[in-house]
């Protein structure tokens, strides 16, 4: 099916980032960009601090997205996308707070740390900790600690999925829910579509977050937290939402991730939206059919919570 007309539109007239060079430099071009963007959901508090890094790693920056005083409010740990390469708490600021919002809970979005400077596994251990710490801290952020769920898109989706694995295998209890946006779920080197014309995600998109990412990293290395989509035992993971787009090349992982998890016995449902691109959720405030197509991943965490 072809690109949704009028996300094809917005596409068209917004320049969007020259996946080539150096990461810090497509970065800085990227924050660039996003200065002058205006905030279209305001929010009681919005709040910036440090949270503790896995061991003998740096602190975590987070942003703490809170629509109300009301204390014990369920929580999401958020992490962005952006290829484990670019992308960072100010990137998905608007996504963030459309999720406070409409959810009903804090957001806590966490600023891991980017390859290639941090190969994996950095990106992960920190998405654990920030899970972990939050989960430990919730009530002293007004939050429920018995309410906490996970939730990223791209790159973050697949970090949610990871930190899923991670906490069943390292005994810790499992999030409420986990959110996954058009996740990454499979980093073998023939696992995307190449066929695709996402403008989104082009194939040079693919080439470069290969050559700073994935090219770096043995293939066996990668599972199971980087290539959850590859994972032998998938059993025991929390519920789950996985959102696809149908113009992105990773369509077919999120697909393939649903089924095993239902598979494995973990209640999965799948969400597949065939002319929205990948992305498509940071330009739900912009392209109504966008909007549209979130209000199901925000129903379903409002579910989790016992708050529909």
């Amino acid at each position: 099916m072809p690109l949704n007309a009028e996300l094809a539109a917005l596409l068209a007239a917004v320049p969007l980032v020259p996946f080539t060079g150096d990461p810090v430099a497509v970065r800085a071009q990227m924050s660039a960009q996003m200065q002058h963007r205006p905030v279209t959901t305001p929010l009681e508090r919005v709040e910036d601090r440090t949270i503790p890094g896995p061991e003998g790693a740096p602190a975590l920056p987070v942003r703490i997205y809170a629509p109300s005083t009301e204390p014990g409010l369920p929580v999401v740990v958020f992490f962005h996308g952006g290829g484990f390469c670019i992308g960072g708490i100010d990137s998905h600021d608007p996504v963030a707070r459309k999720m406070a919002e409409q959810v009903g809970c804090l957001v806590v979005s966490v600023d891991y740390r980017l390859a290639p400077e941090h190969p994996f596994p950095a990106a992960h251990e920190d998405a654990y900790a920030a899970y972990a710490w939050v989960r430990a801290h919730a009530a002293e952020l007004g939050g429920d600690p018995a309410r906490v769920a996970v939730a990223g898109d791209s790159a973050g989706g697949s970090l949610s999925a990871a930190v899923c694995l991670m906490a069943r295998d390292r005994g810790v209890p499992q999030p409420e829910f986990q959110l996954l946006w058009y996740p990454a779920t499979d980093l073998s080197a023939e696992s995307h579509q190449a066929d695709s014309e996402d403008p989104l995600l082009p194939q040079t998109a693919m080439d470069w977050f290969t050559e700073h990412f994935f090219s770096k990293i043995d293939e066996a290395d990668l599972v199971p937290y980087a290539s959850v989509g590859l994972a032998e035992d998938l059993s025991g993971l929390a519920p789950a939402l996985i959102v696809v787009a149908g113009v992105d090349p990773l369509h077919d992982q999120g697909v393939a991730y649903a089924a095993r998890l239902a598979e494995a016995g973990v209640p999965a449902v799948l969400e597949d939206y065939e002319d929205m691109s990948h992305g498509f959720v940071s330009f739900a405030d912009f392209v109504p059919p966008a909007a549209k197509a979130t209000e199901g991943s925000y129903a379903a965490l409002r579910a989790a919570f016992g708050t529909a």
